[in-house]
Formats: structure tokens, sequence, C-alpha cells
């Protein structure tokens, strides 16, 4: 299984930018789903998160009001609109499915996600 993540690209200050990302197969059904990001020179960090039934959603305090994250299990994809861009919000950004089934405040960790997409570079110019 592996998740294809696209949309990234250069904008300016203001735009927007909707990132996808795809699974090779039927895998996304039952799993929480999360965007993270890491910019250059820092760790990778939370950006949103979705529950399996794309009700509840988690944003970092940073995002919050800006992006939306939501999915389509039919399509097996994952979405995130940014919108209101900024130069921090420069990084690669990586879309992650969780390893164990359910929804809760632990959606916030990377180290509950054990498939990973390569990365889709945003770069937000000033």
């Amino acid at each position: 299984v592996q998740l294809q993540a696209s949309g990234g690209g250069l904008v300016q200050i203001g735009d927007s930018l909707t990132l996808s990302c795809a699974a090779s197969r039927r895998t996304f059904s039952g799993y929480t789903l999360a965007w993270f990001r890491q910019a250059p020179g820092k760790e990778r960090e939370f950006v949103a998160a979705i529950s399996w039934d794309g009700g509840p959603t988690l944003y970092s305090e940073s995002v919050k009001g800006r992006f939306t994250m939501s999915r389509d299990n039919a399509k097996n994809t994952m979405y995130i609109q940014m919108t209101s861009l900024k130069p921090e919000d420069t990084a690669i950004y990586y879309c992650a499915r969780a390893a164990g089934v359910g929804w809760g405040s632990w959606a916030r960790d990377s180290d509950e996600y054990n498939l990973w997409g390569q990365g889709t570079l945003v770069t937000v110019s000033s």
C-alpha cells in the first residue's frame, strides 16, 4: 500500500492551494487520516486530522480557520484545502494513515501513524 501526495507548489501570500493524497488501493476506510508538515530545519508537526467517517476533525492552532481537511473513502483520497497562506506555511506536507482504528486526541501524535506519503512541497513566497 502506498500513499501519493500531490498538489504542492509555489504560491504567493494569501493564495489558496489544495493538496491531495491518494492510496494505491482501498485502505482508508475505518482509519483516522492526517496531514503533517516539516519546515526546513524544523521537526515534523501536526497539521490536521480527520476521523474515519469524515466527521470530527482536529487542527493545529496555526492553521485553524484557514485549512480544511476532508476525505473521500470511495476514492481512497484525502484532501487539505489551504487558504490565506503565509510564509510560515512553507514546508513539505505529508499525508498519513493511522496504525489503528478509533479517534481521539492521539490523532495529533505522529507516532500513531504507520503509513506515510512521500510528501509534497508547498512554498509560500513573500
